[in-house]
């Protein structure tokens, strides 16, 4: 993510936290997206609108459209598990690597991602019911106590029996209103014959009753039951067959029994069917679980070409032995793209002025002229050391007469390179070597591995401070280089030494290049010794360049940085040392052949 990264959101948290059934407001960021292994993470504009994940290239590009978009109805978030900015988030077969600006604005966007997926139904445990579906197997298990009679429209025995209730039910509410009309009469007949009562025993003290011939009392008014009578026949209920209605309210109630009794054993083999069903959901589901869960360590085993979690460092999913192959497949490439492009270089000449060799002899001036002088000893005095009694020294290649030796070893950590070639070239002196070596005006002539390069500071006619980055090798990361290079004339301490040229680049740190987050910066100490050998010319003919012989020895010591295997710094060391110092000793030939011998 660059420095000046920015962020913005059409809507505030307090918008996003809407009443269910209402949209959420756009998101909208800069996010870090991963291209590809060339380009590796660029900025995007990335807007999260109605449940869809769309970026742009910038925010001003709207207006063109989106580069692309994911539907994250279906979409997988996954939080990286070490890097604490980043997320990823798939759907199906296609992943998107993103990087946020720091942890705080990450776990904003996945709660922004997460409350649109909730918003529309998706990720929550109701969604099932909010898109009209059948109830989720969770409801469904706990609600069987609670089920409505809706719920069992296919069951025709079950609604029949149901009608039969209804029926029952208006049948006892008749028969309930009719007692209740019946023993509502008697109460009232009942009341109004004690108060007729009560006034005959009254005028049955201010009259003697009369006797009858057979003895017995005569009153004069009707006995309760023949008052009664016509008090229930007012009210026409006194045609009440009580024995009718006790047998029919048994009849009733025990059919109504007899129902419900129906009704629970249908209901009974409903849920048991119901619950057959569930078991066999629970358990196709518990499959489609273990397929889900196979799948996904499937696709994590599965290589994506280009994936920042398959390039390298601490956490490469891939082994050594794949990142070897990977590296051995992009240097194949590079050299075929090479090969077509060298007839092209060929065709361009560039000028490369050649200074007076005193130049080249003196002790510089400038603000690294001690460091100079001291790498310079250094080589003279330990490179030029023979290596063939050494045992820490491993010869790994041998062809004609060039050899090149490499050793391990390691700092903090990190395995480096350090690294020792011989070769002899006939027809070129150490000077013309060393001279294209250093030139940075013919580099792209002669060196492939480079993407690019600038000088950063000229210090001298004889030193200069570079910067280059090399192109990228994946799954390896890109590396970049600042180092100071600088050609001496080494003087002859007698007339039988043979005359040394030396090329020494050094890493150095510079305020016009600093590190940045594309590159990891490796450091270099690299010389490039070069001793002419002049073999006497036959009788009185001149010195031509079939008597000369360029004796080299090459030295570099690389701490490349980053995490990069062992085994792929041997295989660089094996492959790449050779065909570069082929590829450069035949292009001095190439350039020298027809010019004068300089010495």
């Amino acid at each position: 993510m660059s420095d000046n990264q920015s962020w913005n959101s059409s809507g505030s948290e307090e918008d996003l936290e809407t009443e269910s059934g209402q949209h959420y407001a756009e998101f909208s960021g800069i996010l870090s997206k991963w291209t590809n292994y060339i380009h590796g993470w660029q900025d995007r504009w990335v807007v999260l609108k109605n449940n869809t994940l769309s970026y742009y290239k910038s925010q001003d590009e709207r207006e063109y459209g989106c580069r692309g978009s994911l539907c994250l109805s279906k979409a997988v978030i996954t939080p990286h598990e070490f890097d604490e900015c980043r997320l990823d988030i798939s759907v199906n077969d296609s992943v998107w690597y993103l990087r946020a600006q720091d942890p705080e604005h990450r776990s904003q966007w996945i709660e922004s991602i997460e409350l649109h997926r909730a918003e529309s139904g998706y990720g929550s445990e109701t969604s099932l019911r909010r898109h009209g579906s059948m109830l989720s197997l969770t409801s469904a298990a706990s609600s069987y106590s609670a089920t409505s009679a809706s719920s069992f429209k296919k069951g025709h025995s079950l609604r029949e029996k149901l009608a039969e209730m209804e029926t029952f039910r208006d049948i006892l509410c008749r028969q309930v209103d009719t007692l209740q009309k019946y023993f509502d009469g008697c109460a009232d007949a009942v009341s109004k014959d004690e108060l007729q009562r009560d006034k005959v025993v009254e005028d049955d003290e201010d009259d003697f009753p009369s006797t009858r011939v057979d003895g017995e009392f005569l009153h004069g008014h009707n006995g309760a039951k023949e008052k009664l009578l016509p008090v229930l026949s007012s009210k026409g209920i006194n045609g009440i067959d009580f024995k009718g209605e006790a047998i029919t309210f048994k009849a009733t109630t025990a059919g109504i029994l007899a129902t419900l009794s129906h009704c629970i054993e249908l209901m009974v083999k409903r849920e048991d069917n119901w619950q057959k069903r569930l078991d066999k959901e629970m358990e196709k589901r518990k499959r489609v679980e273990e397929a889900y869960k196979i799948a996904l360590s499937e696709l994590k085993k599965k290589s994506h070409f280009g994936g920042p979690d398959y390039e390298e460092g601490p956490n490469c999913l891939i082994n050594e032995e794949e990142f070897f192959d990977a590296v051995e497949a992009t240097l194949d490439r590079q050299d075929k793209i090479e090969e077509q492009s060298q007839s092209e270089k060929s065709r361009i000449h560039r000028s490369s002025p050649v200074l007076p060799a005193d130049i080249y002899s003196s002790i510089g001036t400038h603000r690294f002229a001690e460091k100079v002088e001291e790498m310079v000893q250094n080589h003279v005095t330990y490179s030029l050391q023979d290596v063939g009694g050494d045992a820490n020294w491993q010869l790994v290649v041998e062809e004609g007469e060039m050899k090149v030796y490499r050793r391990e070893v390691e700092e903090n950590g990190i395995v480096l390179d350090p690294l020792k070639a011989t070769h002899s070239v006939k027809g070129v002196t150490g000077h013309e070597v060393c001279h294209y070596f250093w030139d940075t005006n013919v580099r792209y002539d002669w060196e492939t591995t480079i993407e690019n390069f600038n000088v950063v500071e000229t210090l001298s006619d004889s030193a200069v401070i570079v910067y280059q980055t090399h192109k990228r090798v994946w799954p390896a990361s890109q590396r970049d280089v600042l180092y100071l290079s600088a050609i001496r004339k080494i003087m002859a301490s007698n007339e039988s030494d043979p005359e040394t040229w030396l090329v020494c680049n050094f890493s150095v740190d510079h305020e016009n290049a600093p590190p940045n987050s594309r590159c990891v910066r490796a450091k270099i100490n690299i010389a490039m010794i070069c001793q002419t050998l002049v073999s006497p010319p036959e009788g009185d003919k001149g010195i031509s360049r079939e008597n000369i012989t360029c004796k080299i020895t090459y030295v570099a010591n690389v701490n490349p940085g980053g995490w990069a295997p062992a085994s792929v710094l041997r295989a660089v060391a094996k492959r790449e040392y050779p065909k570069f110092l082929k590829r450069f000793t035949s292009y001095v030939q190439e350039k020298t052949a027809c010019k004068p011998i300089l010495f």
